[in-house]
């Protein structure tokens, strides 16, 4: 390999290696459990215990197909002021959040 395709590499590389570092881990299992029943719950109580929508928009996953990942997650850790949706950021950290738009843009388990 010539000298002066070794620096690409070498970034590539790193830049590799450094995006594993960001993945977030999955929630254990017993955590996984309590963030279904908080959904349920806590989300199902404005969303509609079906996640259909209520005082509060469906959470299906035609509902949510054509919006932002990151916007949902947002929206969960932060709420939206002047609406009836509140922050979570003190029960949920934004790994779980993240696990949660993810179940729910693919179907929520039961």
């Amino acid at each position: 390999m010539s000298t002066r395709r070794r620096p690409i590499v070498v970034v590539l590389t790193l830049l590799l290696a450094g995006s594993a570092v960001v993945a977030l881990a999955e929630p254990t299992p017993a955590r996984q459990k309590e963030l279904i029943h908080l959904v349920r719950q806590d989300c199902g109580s404005c969303h509609g215990m079906t996640l259909q929508g209520g005082l509060g928009p469906a959470l299906l996953p035609a509902t949510l197909a054509e919006k932002p990942a990151e916007s949902l997650v947002a929206t969960i850790i932060g709420g939206r002021p002047g609406t009836a949706m509140p922050p979570w950021h003190r029960f949920l950290g934004e790994d779980d959040a993240q696990w949660i738009v993810a179940r729910l843009m693919e179907g929520f388990p039961k």
